[in-house]
């Protein structure tokens, strides 16, 4: 596992340079409309399944939609949102109300501040290393989502002007997939919508954060004002900044405008240098009003 991972970074790393800009794009939520369907479907049934919660389902259900998709943490590794989960769910009235006490997992937290990839290969090895029962739970969590995700079956297309995009951009820059879904479920969705031949690469979870993906694609090699991450999460934006790079963000429930914006005036202010200041504050702002910190239940 620790070799694959280690070869995959290297592949990164010696990525042909044929451009003078480099563009980052995140999947889930920002190239595909599945996130929702994914979370409602997938993740948040197998998380009620697995963590005990049916007895309050709507209450568990409410809080891993707002983590993963109306949140400041949308867009987060799967297994830091089993974290925050857990925590806000701790916190609610309602589930004190049906007897429930749920509380957090201290071995995921410690595994959480490795410096190792957070994967399903990564966490079963942990598992088998210390044979903790709440790890394997998230591992158990973790594999079921992935057989519900192949389950719900092909047919979640990409949002609209994105192959449009994505064919004007890579006349100018070198393209990479910056993801944390999988490797296995990102080359099926990005093949499947045959958009995989208009990237150079397709970096998923198993190499390691999203900011470690962009720094080992591009360091060295591009200027920081010609790296630009588009993405759908503070998560993306993050991992911009870690590299000094720009953002472009896809606005949660605007991803069709925020594309259109990007064909039209986003990718030529990026490769004219004009995306930094003004234009790029505007669309930071528009963006960070569209993702609270604070939950409904909270206020």
């Amino acid at each position: 596992m620790i070799k694959d991972h280690l070869n995959v970074a290297a592949k990164i790393e010696t990525l042909p340079r044929r451009h003078d800009f480099f563009i980052g794009i995140d999947s889930d939520g920002c190239v595909f409309d599945a996130m929702e369907i994914k979370h409602r479907q997938c993740f948040g049934p197998a998380f009620i399944h697995h963590f005990g919660l049916q007895s309050a389902s709507r209450c568990a259900e409410e809080v891993w939609e707002f983590v993963n998709l109306y949140s400041r943490d949308r867009g987060c590794n799967r297994f830091f949102a089993v974290q925050k989960a857990l925590r806000l769910i701790g916190e609610r009235s309602e589930i004190a109300a049906r007897g429930l006490t749920v509380v957090g997992i201290p071995a995921l937290d410690a595994w959480l501040k490795g410096a190792g990839p957070l994967s399903n290969p990564a966490l079963e090895a942990k598992v088998k290393a210390t044979n903790n029962a709440g790890l394997a739970r998230v591992l158990a969590w973790s594999k079921d989502v992935n057989q519900r995700v192949v389950a719900l079956g092909n047919g979640m297309p990409p949002f609209p002007m994105v192959r449009e995009s994505l064919e004007k951009i890579r006349t100018q820059a070198d393209v990479m997939v910056v993801s944390q879904a999988s490797a296995e479920a990102l080359a099926r969705e990005w093949q499947e919508h045959q958009l995989d031949r208009l990237v150079n690469f397709i970096a998923g979870q198993e190499v390691g954060t999203k900011t470690a993906q962009i720094q080992r694609a591009t360091s060295d090699r591009y200027a920081p004002e010609k790296i630009l991450m588009i993405g759908d999460a503070p998560g993306d934006w993050q991992a911009a900044r870690d590299n000094h790079a720009l953002f472009f963000p896809i606005v949660p429930g605007k991803e069709a405008a925020s594309w259109q914006r990007f064909f039209e005036t986003g990718s030529e202010r990026f490769f004219s240098g004009t995306f930094a200041g003004e234009y790029q504050q505007a669309l930071l702002e528009e963006f960070g009003a569209a993702l609270p910190e604070t939950a409904p239940w909270q206020k």
